[in-house]
Parts: C-alpha cells; sequence; structure tokens
C-alpha cells in the first residue's frame, strides 16, 4: 500500500552511497547519552573509508561534557545530511561505540580528518599529546535515505 507520504520518506541508500554521503560531508552531529540524559554536539568528522568515523573533541570546558557523555556512552549516533535548494536531500545515520583511540593510531585518525573532516587545516595546530582528545566511532549500525537524489 502506497502512502501519499511516500514522496517524502524518499528512499534507502545502499552501501556505496552511505558511503559517499560519509566521504562527502565533513560535519554532523555526534549524539550520546549518560545516565539517562541525552547530549548532541555538531562535529567535525573524518571517515577511514571503511567502518570507523574520527572526531577531535577541541575546546574543552572545565566540566569536560563532551569527554564525560563520550567515556559513559554505550552506544553513540552520528548523523550527517545534505540538503540542496531544490528540496532534495540525503542523510546517513551510524552508530556504534565509541572510544578515544591511543597514540598508535593517531595517523590514521589524522589521515581520515585531512580527508574530509570540515576545516582540517586546523589540524595542523593540534597538538598531539599522550593521549589525544581523538575519538573513535566503529560502525556496527549505518542506514541512509535520500528524496530527490541519485
Amino acid at each position: 500500500m502506497s502512502s501519499d507520504y511516500q514522496p517524502l520518506l524518499g528512499t534507502e541508500l545502499d552501501e556505496s552511497d552511505i558511503d559517499k554521503v560519509l566521504t562527502e560531508r565533513g560535519v554532523g552531529v555526534l549524539s550520546m547519552a549518560a545516565d539517562g540524559v541525552p547530549y548532541g554536539v555538531p562535529l567535525s568528522f573524518g571517515y577511514d573509508g571503511d567502518d570507523t568515523l574520527y572526531f577531535v573533541f577541541l575546546g574543552a570546558t572545565t566540566e569536560l561534557r563532551k569527554e564525560t557523555y563520550a567515556e559513559q556512552a554505550d552506544i553513540a549516533s552520528f548523523t550527517t545530511f545534505d540538503v540542496n535548494p531544490d528540496g532534495s536531500w540525503r542523510s546517513v545515520i551510524v552508530a556504534g561505540p565509541l572510544d578515544r583511540i591511543e597514540i598508535k593510531e593517531w595517523d590514521t585518525a589524522r589521515e581520515s580528518l585531512a580527508d574530509n573532516a570540515y576545516q582540517s587545516n586546523l589540524l595542523s595546530e593540534y597538538e598531539l599529546q599522550e593521549n589525544p582528545n581523538v575519538w573513535a566511532l566503529k560502525t556496527q549500525e549505518r542506514s541512509g535515505r535520500a528524496v530527490g537524489q541519485r
């Protein structure tokens, strides 16, 4: 049974289209929860082209809110999307565990961030520490939808 709303719901993206969106977009919203309280934060991201997204947590506050939520969240969700002036759009949602990377993972993370993160030129100013404030979301689930694009 077809719905009058079907054009608004769009179509599912296949795996290659999901990869394309994750490669082309450089910013989205990371959503986490701690003690049942949700927290969503807009962030630039890097994508390794396979199954991992990378985020640099810059500008930490004294409460370390991003870090606190990231450490307590069992599963995080990340959404990226684009909307065109003609009304067409596409979006991708990925979910999985979020863990702080170790120093040995920095080269992979930096390369992924340089490839597609929004304002990746800022990474040259990032001072690498023994425990970098870079987090990796290992994708366990992913989906995407589009309207008016293909």
